[in-house]
Order: C-alpha cells, then structure tokens, then sequence
C-alpha cells in the first residue's frame, strides 16, 4: 500500500536507481537492485543455516562439543556463502568499475576502461553451460582490446526475465563509464 507522504530514505518511486545528489560517489555501489533469483536462492540458503545452527545446538546439549563444533562451522559457511551470493554483481565508484563473482573479484579503475556497451549475443543461462540468445553488458579496457568480459547479461540471477531492469542497470552503468572515462 502506498503511503502518500515522502520519507527520508524514499524520497521518489520514480527514481529508486537514481543515486542521491548527497551521496558519497566515492563509496561503491550497485547502480541495480539484486534479482529475485538471486534473493530467493540466498534465503533457501539462510534458511539451510538456520536449521544447521539448531542442530548444532542440539548436538552440543546431548554430544560432543566438537561435534557441534563442525556443524557450527558447516552452518557458517553456509551463511558466508549466501552473504557472498547476495554481494555478487557489478558495482561502480568514482574510482572505478568492480565486478563481484562469488571465488573472485576483479577492479578495474576508468582509467583503463575504454567503452562500456550493451551487446546482442548468446548468453549463460543462470550462469549455467546452456546458452541462449540474449543481451550482455561488455567491458572494453584500454589494456586488453581483445579480451571484453561480460559484467552481466539479460539471462543471469539479477535479470532473469526482467529486460526494463536490465536496460535500466546497463544504462546506469553505462553513464557512470560516460562520466567518469577520459579519453
């Protein structure tokens, strides 16, 4: 329902992409809202840990304590893993463009980048093997012409049958390349 006054931290629903003009550029930020592939598999795997940590605590009421030890620990991995699935994507500041995997995560400053552009191609499925033909978000770097990797596409875990907020996200990714590339 909504609500007819203006909050503090939702100021327009128009514009919930659109960083505020107080906001430190300096700071890094997702120009999108994670997808909800991405958000319904974090909270399977939140709930996952939940019922891991309950048992850890049966285990150490009525067993070992090293025991309850191990599944503790299991039960934090789980939760670091969704914590870091809800991380995963692409990220931008004034010093640069990052791109967030769930082992890796790679930094490139706008001094190297070239172009960033949306292309028509054969994409990951759920960054599975099966490929079909969609949209895709290339880096060009000044360094390595060659090489342009993918940042996101219209079939990955945040755009999943969402085009609008695919373009929406390539768009604002895109003017941050604009406005901070020279050259």
């Amino acid at each position: 329902m909504p609500l007819p006054f203006l909050t503090a931290d939702r100021a327009f629903e128009a514009a919930d992409d659109v960083a505020l003009p107080f906001d430190d550029l300096d700071r890094w930020r997702r120009p999108y809202r994670p997808g909800p592939w991405r958000v319904g598999v974090a909270a399977l795997w939140l709930l996952l840990a939940s019922y891991v940590l309950f048992a850890a605590v049966i285990i150490a009421l009525t067993g070992t304590v090293t025991g309850a030890a191990v599944v503790f620990g299991i039960a934090l991995a789980v939760i670091a893993g969704a914590l870091r699935l809800l991380r995963m994507g692409v990220w931008v500041s004034a010093s640069g463009l990052r791109q967030v995997r769930f082992f890796a995560t790679r930094t490139v400053p706008w001094q190297q980048v070239v172009a960033v552009r949306t292309v028509q191609q054969p994409v990951r499925w759920l960054g599975l093997p099966r490929t079909v033909q969609g949209q895709a978000l290339m880096l060009v770097r000044r360094d390595r012409a060659d090489d342009m990797p993918t940042l996101m596409t219209t079939h990955n875990a945040d755009f999943m049958a969402r085009v609008a907020a695919f373009n929406r996200a390539t768009d604002a990714v895109e003017a941050w390349a604009a406005d901070n590339t020279h050259g």
